[in-house]
């Protein structure tokens, strides 16, 4: 009964798991800080070492050991992986995460590159591990921002929709318009096509690949384009008057032990997502 218990609740924190989760997820620490900010500096550089690899002639000249830093960095990674799994209460609930599967993502290619040499070119996907910068340098406002551009989405994700669908109906039936008008010899060769052609030249792209011929044609392209500059605007307004409405609450990089959020304000003392207890830390300044 009992291990079935802590099954459920997972592996307590005490003694070296907990000094070392604080390292690892704590960033308003010191330790934490320094972690971090190593942390970036390695992937910043494994990156630049996967850019310089892609390179003919650098490649060809230090081939061997561009192969040897790559390799050195994915045991770093490794190891902080695996670090990052032995102290969190739920390691599958950690591994099963954003941030740990982009963690597993990183790891990955130089492994199946055994295999697959032409896997090697993904490592480049440890670029987003970058995202953890925003819990660097003690960026809480950075943060706060980033939840409320969120919030703003979820408040607002109706009104795109609907929007979206009539964005999709108008290009459909301009498209099949200009079929019906250009026809294939003047490049509108199918329905899908023509459609094609009104999403470009909706979003004031125009790549200029198909254009019409006809004077209808050239006046249904006038208002098309007319009609994407506010199409365009449409979003952006839509989002902006959500984000007048969004009350900001400072945060801090304070991690439920449990569930892993992180973006607690500092005066919290439970989860604001599953209401566990947040650890208590004096925090760095």
């Amino acid at each position: 009964m009992v291990m079935q218990k802590q099954a459920i609740l997972g592996k307590p924190l005490a003694g070296w798991r907990l000094r070392l989760y604080t390292v690892i997820f704590e960033a308003d620490t010191r330790a934490g800080r320094w972690f971090d900010q190593a942390l970036i500096a390695v992937i910043l550089a494994s990156v630049a070492v996967v850019v310089a690899d892609s390179v003919q002639s650098i490649n060809h000249d230090f081939h061997f050991e561009l192969m040897l830093l790559e390799w050195f960095f994915t045991l770093v990674f490794t190891v902080e992986y695996l670090a990052r799994l032995a102290c969190v209460r739920h390691p599958w609930r950690y591994a099963l995460s954003f941030y740990g599967v982009i963690d597993l993502l990183a790891l990955l290619p130089t492994y199946l590159a055994l295999l697959v040499p032409e896997v090697g070119v993904l490592i480049d996907v440890r670029v987003l591990r970058l995202l953890r910068v925003f819990r660097v340098f003690k960026l809480t406002a950075y943060v706060s921002e980033y939840q409320a551009i969120g919030q703003a989405l979820r408040a607002s994700r109706r009104k795109i929709l609907v929007f979206l669908a009539a964005v999709l109906m108008i290009v459909l039936v301009i498209g099949t318009l200009m079929y019906v008008v250009e026809g294939p010899t003047h490049g509108f060769t199918s329905i899908p096509t023509s459609v094609y052609w009104a999403i470009t030249t909706m979003t004031t792209v125009g790549f200029g690949d198909i254009t019409p011929k006809t004077d209808l044609g050239r006046l249904i392209a006038s208002a098309m384009m007319l009609l994407g500059w506010g199409t365009l605007a449409v979003p952006t307004g839509i989002v902006t008057a959500e984000m007048t409405h969004i009350r900001r609450i400072p945060t801090t990089t304070r991690t439920c032990q449990e569930c892993l959020t992180e973006g607690h304000p500092p005066d919290a003392n439970f989860c604001r997502h599953c209401g566990a207890r947040l650890p208590s830390y004096l925090q760095d300044t």
